[in-house]
């Protein structure tokens, strides 16, 4: 639906929010000349289009980026156009659940308050909400992997009967009918029209923002100021070395396969990446999350069962069922689980706090406005 520009105070106030944001962000300017003006709108009078470009940063500790810039050039008006989608409740069926209602940013932009999944009329899924961080390095989502491009993740949750439950047209139209969205969309694509590409990849612009590299361990292995570590969190890091990081490798902390981490299934009976694939080797195999922001994104495992850090060490040392297609890094030389003495957890759980980023968690470009 083509709005009217008869807008001036709309996009006047749109301008201010724009300028703060751009401040903000935690995003660098390209150092490159202005950018193309670009088409002009042909309702709008000969209004240029000429957003400002961001440059997503790279972490020197990271490995390649493999979301394709590309296809989806990062503004400041394209990541505020999808901080706003991200942040607003009229995405859902009765409007009053946003994608940030769970994914909050003090808990990593997991969700703390609940052990599974909570959506629209309290209802509730079968998964732990994974928290959002480094986006750009993943091609696959969720627990299973069911989704398989940024852009279209969106789509799932605001879809899902017990998380936003709305149909994704009914959601295109209500952002359509919205006078806040067109200058926004103006602003972003060079055009008022919102489209269900523009809708998606506004979201998945502010997404990319979502950078975490700046916990006390980044800048330990960067060998910036406030990297110290003190002698435990450095036996942890040993020790986490050693034993851990076969799964929860790279400085992302995770090597994005799927694994059974030998949990005792759960009444809800969630057989994982099977449910993707019908591959009878992957039952029970669930996405290796990030570790980073740790601390912040508990309850732990896939149905949110373990509230601690140290319950989750507990069950690596003890608890570690066995099954068909239980990982064999823990099954190593018929030893279920993973050997460590109670130093040795307390020792793990001081490096993992380490990977705690302070700065992301309390960025206000990140937050609603």
């Amino acid at each position: 639906m083509i709005r009217s520009k008869n807008i001036s105070p709309i996009r006047v106030g749109l301008l201010g929010s724009l300028l703060v944001f751009a401040l903000a962000v935690g995003c660098q300017k390209a150092n490159a000349p202005d950018p193309d003006p670009g088409p002009t709108d042909p309702g709008g009078g000969g209004i240029v289009y000429k957003p400002t470009q961001v440059t997503l940063r790279q972490p020197a500790n990271f490995p390649a980026m493999v979301y394709d810039l590309s296809q989806n050039p990062l503004t400041v008006e394209g990541v505020a156009l999808g901080k706003s989608l991200f942040y607003d409740a009229q995405l859902s069926r009765d409007t009053t659940v946003s994608c940030g209602f769970c994914h909050q940013q003090f808990a990593g932009f997991g969700h703390s308050d609940h052990a599974l999944s909570h959506g629209i009329d309290s209802k509730f899924g079968t998964r732990n909400v994974p928290g959002l961080q480094n986006l750009g390095w993943d091609r696959e989502f969720f627990w299973d992997g069911g989704v398989t491009s940024l852009d279209e993740l969106p789509i799932a949750p605001i879809q899902n009967p017990v998380e936003m439950d709305l149909k994704f047209s009914e959601a295109l139209s209500r952002v359509q009918k919205s006078p806040k969205y067109p200058p926004m969309f103006q602003a972003a694509f060079g055009s008022d029209t919102v489209t269900t590409a523009r809708f998606l990849k506004a979201i998945s612009q502010f997404l990319l923002t979502l950078v975490s590299a700046d916990s006390r361990y980044d800048k330990y292995v960067r060998k910036e100021a406030g990297g110290d570590l003190s002698s435990d969190e450095l036996a942890g890091l040993t020790l986490f070395q050693q034993k851990c990081a076969t799964c929860h490798a790279t400085d992302l902390f995770t090597d994005k396969s799927y694994r059974n981490n030998g949990l005792p299934v759960s009444s809800i009976n969630d057989q994982g990446r099977y449910r993707i694939t019908l591959n009878e080797a992957d039952r029970l195999k669930f996405k290796v999350p990030s570790l980073r922001n740790v601390e912040k994104t508990f309850p732990y495992m896939h149905d949110g069962r373990f509230t601690t850090l140290e319950q989750v060490i507990d069950h690596y040392r003890t608890g570690v069922q066995d099954s068909p297609s239980l990982d064999p890094a823990l099954k190593a030389n018929g030893q279920l689980g993973i050997s460590l003495t109670d130093i040795q957890r307390n020792q793990l759980v001081a490096f993992l706090k380490t990977l705690t980023d302070n700065t992301f968690i309390s960025n206000r470009a990140f937050s609603p406005n």
